[in-house]
């Protein structure tokens, strides 16, 4: 984990109530796919948690929804302006284990860390076949499709109002697929829902609420098999066996 100051180079609506922020300065310590950044807010008390979507050497790519007080004040930021930010918080996907066909679900805001999930896989084995599911509400929701069938990967879209792809959820885009290993990130309920279909192993990256954002507050435990795991610190990624529903 790092503390540093990062310059705004990009903060642009890319969907309906949706930014994609673009951060310059000291990427080290992002190490994984499926980490987070906790951003400090001028007037806010808490910091606010957000899923890396892509890094390079020198920049970081977040996506975040504009829900309340703290992402409506960073929607309104500028190019120029400048951030405090804790970064390479949380561990990641473990991509040694998602074989040659994983399938890669996000749900709404719990896309975003699947592109750089994606890209890491994709890097690492050029040949495996990348299925990604993305679920929305509606087409005004939807974002990044065009990115991950740029890196090669089959892209199903499910929106609730079946405005665009598959009318439902993405469970009913994944019962009808063929996967070695499955990998996902959105709400509780969507992880319900897949888990209580999914056909193989895989690794569900938990969104919830913290305080500290890396594990001195334990507001943010999750049951497992191996007794009460902090998401901030222990997650946000858990494996399917250890997690108790």
């Amino acid at each position: 984990m790092k503390q540093s100051i990062y310059e705004i180079l990009e903060n642009v609506e890319i969907a309906k109530n949706t930014m994609k922020m673009v951060l310059a300065g000291d990427t080290s310590d992002c190490t994984a796919p499926g980490q987070f950044v906790n951003i400090k807010l001028d007037g806010f008390f808490l910091r606010r948690p957000i899923s890396v979507c892509d890094y390079n050497e020198e920049t970081i790519t977040i996506i975040y929804k504009v829900v309340g007080g703290g992402t409506e004040a960073m929607a309104e930021m500028t190019p120029g302006q400048e951030l405090d930010v804790l970064i390479g918080l949380g561990n990641g996907y473990d991509i040694t284990k998602v074989g040659d066909a994983p399938v890669l679900i996000g749900g709404g805001v719990g896309v975003p860390p699947m592109y750089g999930l994606a890209k890491s896989i994709r890097q690492a084995n050029p040949e495996a076949k990348v299925q990604v599911i993305l679920g929305f509400n509606a087409a005004d929701e939807v974002f990044y499709a065009e990115e991950f069938k740029t890196l090669g990967c089959e892209v199903h879209i499910a929106t609730a109002d079946g405005s665009v792809g598959v009318k439902g959820f993405v469970t009913d885009v994944l019962k009808n697929l063929e996967y070695s290993y499955f990998c996902t990130c959105g709400p509780l309920p969507m992880f319900k829902a897949i888990e209580a279909i999914a056909k193989t192993s895989g690794q569900y990256s938990f969104e919830e609420r913290m305080g500290c954002g890396f594990g001195a507050c334990m507001g943010c435990s999750c049951k497992t098999k191996y007794g009460n795991k902090r998401i901030c610190k222990d997650g946000p990624v858990l494996e399917r066996e250890e997690i108790i529903w």
